[in-house]
């Protein structure tokens, strides 16, 4: 039998706005996931995800970051990346509140993907491994020097000002009812902020340069058509990280949202493999 609630998650040792937390938990769980959600989206996207993991003896515990889904915020609102990690430390707290015995394996996709990376590097206790998916270490067509130059003056100029982030859901995947239901959610927003674009791109620049001090186990899925994350730049990220225990899976033609695609479930059942055996 699987468990499932979601509720208003209050903060409880870092600064911030209240989050918001899904949880899926099989009986007897064997490994708890901690779940980090991309730009613009929430953490209630992933319930097919947590539902096909639970089959496996997986908990999963995500929560909305700030100013995303549910959670208290500016939408999109930053003005530090350090933010972000804050926000995956009351996601820590509540995996081990909640699952105290089972071990505890990180996951983030996207935009989450940066941050889960970032967290295992500078803050790896009590993760003991680290699974992502499209992680965003760079635009896959790369922002000309004009516009991120006029970025980065705006981010410190005027660093709520919106910019329209240019994409949809048939960019993100190839099955139709998840494209029209991502561009049909009220709770995934079109635009992102001048500040989130300095930090974001200074955050990316400081994973890379750290990717060598990353001991965990790694696990790095990654669309060949992802017209969103550069995969040549996750493969850099990949090929630089520190970790002896590391696979890279390249899908072919497949989207940013690998487990959003037609094709979803045998990638699902491949990270639940791979969560399971670094558990």
């Amino acid at each position: 039998m699987t468990k499932r609630d979601e509720g208003v998650l209050a903060r409880n040792g870092t600064p911030g706005p209240a989050l918001y937390f899904h949880a899926t938990t099989p009986d007897a769980p064997k490994v708890a996931v901690g779940l980090v959600h991309g730009f613009a989206e929430h953490g209630a996207r992933y319930a097919h995800v947590a539902d096909a993991w639970a089959e496996r003896g997986i908990a999963t515990v995500s929560i909305d970051l700030r100013g995303h889904g549910k959670a208290e915020g500016l939408r999109g609102g930053l003005d530090r990346f350090s933010e972000y990690l804050d926000d995956v430390a009351e996601l820590t707290r509540l995996v081990r509140a909640r699952l105290p015995d089972a071990p505890t394996v990180l996951f983030g996709h996207s935009m989450g993907g940066l941050i889960a990376a970032s967290v295992a590097i500078e803050h790896p206790s009590p993760w003991r491994a680290l699974a992502l998916s499209g992680p965003f270490f760079e635009t896959t067509d790369p922002v000309p020097a004009p516009k991120r130059i006029a970025g980065k003056i705006a981010g410190r100029l005027a660093p709520n000002l919106g910019i329209p982030v240019g994409f949809g859901g048939k960019d993100v995947t190839h099955d139709p009812v998840r494209a029209r239901a991502y561009d049909e959610d009220p709770l995934v927003f079109k635009n992102a902020r001048a500040g989130w674009f300095r930090e974001i791109q200074a955050a990316q620049a400081r994973a890379l340069s750290r990717a060598p001090a990353l001991s965990m186990p790694l696990l790095l899925v990654h669309g060949t058509a992802d017209r969103l994350a550069s995969p040549a730049r996750a493969r850099a990220f990949f090929d630089a990280a520190g970790s002896a225990d590391k696979t890279w899976d390249a899908r072919d033609g497949l989207f940013h949202e690998v487990l959003n695609e037609v094709e979803w479930r045998p990638v699902a059942d491949r990270f639940a493999e791979w969560i399971l055996a670094h558990a």
